[in-house]
C-alpha cells in the first residue's frame, strides 16, 4: 500500500483551473480537438474536454487509474507536467501549472 498522500483539494482546484485556462489557450490557439489529436471534426476545448481526453488519458497511461481522487500530490504533479510538457512539445504552447496566487487571483474575478 502507498504511503503518498491523496491529492489535496488545492492540487484538485489547481487541475481544474488548468484545465479551463489550457482549453482557452488551446482555442485561442485555433488547435480544436481534433487538431490537437489529429482528426477531421472542428470541436472547441473545454475544462471538462480537456480533462477528460488530455489529462486522464496520460492519468491512466502512466498510473492506471480513472480518477483524479486516486492521485497522490506527486502523481497529479506528474501529470500535469507530462500534460504541459507534451503540449510544448508537439504544439509550441507555454503553459504554466496554475500556483496559488493565480489561483487566487482568479477568484476575485470571478
Amino acid at each position: 500500500m502507498s504511503k503518498d498522500k491523496q491529492r489535496t483539494l488545492k492540487q484538485n482546484a489547481s487541475l481544474h483551473l488548468s484545465c479551463e485556462l489550457l482549453a482557452d489557450t488551446l482555442n485561442e490557439s485555433g488547435l480544436t480537438i481534433e487538431k490537437t489529436l489529429t482528426g477531421k471534426a472542428e470541436i472547441p476545448w473545454s475544462k471538462t474536454t480537456v480533462k477528460e481526453i488530455l489529462f486522464k488519458q496520460i492519468m491512466k497511461a502512466m498510473y492506471q487509474k480513472d480518477s483524479t481522487a486516486d492521485l497522490t500530490t506527486k502523481e497529479l504533479q506528474l501529470v500535469s507536467e507530462t500534460l504541459i510538457k507534451y503540449l510544448a512539445e508537439t504544439h509550441g504552447l507555454v503553459i504554466d501549472f496554475p500556483s496559488v496566487e493565480s489561483m487566487a487571483m482568479k477568484q476575485r474575478l470571478d
